[in-house]
């Protein structure tokens, strides 16, 4: 079926289920001899694996890279590369009594009104578990953005409603949450221990930079660069919202105040986020996510079961409090694989 592939010239295809035997993701384009090892892919993976802070679900998985194609003497071959993932600690019996009941804010009820059948344990296709084969694959793309100078970080701005003051990247990795202000983040925490007491999740904001991109990627009208960076993220299941540069900001403003001076030696500020008309400018690319609550609550919800007979809900189970911070290396590869994508079809890779 469509909608399980992204990319042009650097294509991905994900595959698996949140409680099947395994997920993974088959990369077609990469180039020849860029130097890969299953520990590339493993650094990635580690930073979205549960368990790095109080918000993550307690469902722990190993989510041990092998690669099984594309790979010879540590360096991609030019031939589909795929990457597989095995699923070691799935319980499906928390999901039996949700067989027949659709969870409010999951896509339950979309995925049984589209396939007129539809995987309950932990949400099958649906599961944030997906991005595994996402992250893989955006290791793979890192690889190839790093050989042209290209570096991507992302960064937890907002938690529940706890907000970044500063913008120090050093504290990123300093903090269970990826926050650029630790004095946000201790308060992050105490945040998110309250909410668990409740019951209840949060949302938040990740702000993610990239750096060293040329000028002239992206393509005219319908594949600007923006375009596909505003998909690549909005594809992630929690993103409900994506701003480039100043973003929503830009309608309070100016045209002499949102527009960014040309100099001789670059542009004066970065308003437009490192994107004009769809085309890379040579600044840093800049964008924003807004990620919303975990919807798998202990509070009791209404619904409807397949009968559409009404139901009192509460989700027990293993979930996270907040898709942050686990779902930043997750942004980071989406755009690391915009990015890889266009730097082939501008025929610019070192």
């Amino acid at each position: 079926m469509p909608g399980n592939s992204f990319g042009v010239l650097f294509r991905i295809t994900t595959f698996g289920e949140s409680h099947g035997p395994s997920v993974g993701v088959i990369v077609d384009g990469c180039p020849p001899r860029i130097p890969m090892d299953e520990n590339v892919i493993q650094e990635m993976l580690n930073r979205r694996r549960p368990g790095g802070s109080s918000a993550s679900t307690r469902r722990k998985e190993a989510d041990q890279a092998q690669i099984l194609s594309g790979v010879f003497n540590g360096l991609t071959t030019g031939t589909p590369i795929t990457i597989l993932v095995n699923n070691k600690d799935a319980d499906s019996s928390a999901y039996e009594p949700y067989a027949e009941i659709f969870r409010p804010g999951h896509g339950d009820i979309t995925y049984q009104a589209k396939y007129s059948v539809r995987d309950w344990r932990g949400g099958g296709r649906a599961s944030a578990r997906e991005t595994v084969g996402r992250v893989a694959a955006g290791a793979v793309a890192r690889a190839l953005l790093t050989r042209n100078g290209i570096g991507i970080q992302a960064y937890t701005i907002e938690l529940g409603g706890i907000v970044a003051a500063g913008r120090d990247l050093h504290a990123v990795d300093q903090n269970p949450y990826g926050c650029p202000d630790m004095a946000a983040a201790e308060l992050m925490e105490k945040r998110i221990q309250s909410v668990r007491k409740a019951g209840d999740t949060v949302g938040g904001i990740v702000e993610i930079l990239a750096q060293g991109v040329p000028p002239g990627l992206g393509e005219p009208v319908f594949d600007k660069l923006d375009a596909d960076l505003a998909k690549a993220l909005m594809s992630i299941g929690a993103v409900k919202g994506v701003e480039i540069g100043e973003g929503f900001q830009a309608v309070r403003l100016l045209g002499s105040e949102n527009n960014d001076p040309i100099l001789p030696d670059g542009f004066a500020s970065n308003r437009a986020g490192g994107i004009l008309a769809g085309i890379s400018n040579g600044d840093t690319i800049l964008m924003r996510v807004a990620v919303k609550p975990i919807p798998s609550i202990a509070k009791e919800q209404q619904t409807v079961d397949v009968s559409n007979s009404p139901q009192t809900i509460s989700i027990k189970g293993r979930h996270d409090i907040a898709a942050i911070p686990r779902i930043n290396v997750v942004c980071e590869s989406m755009v690391a694989l915009v990015l890889a994508d266009h730097l082939l079809r501008q025929e610019v890779i070192a």
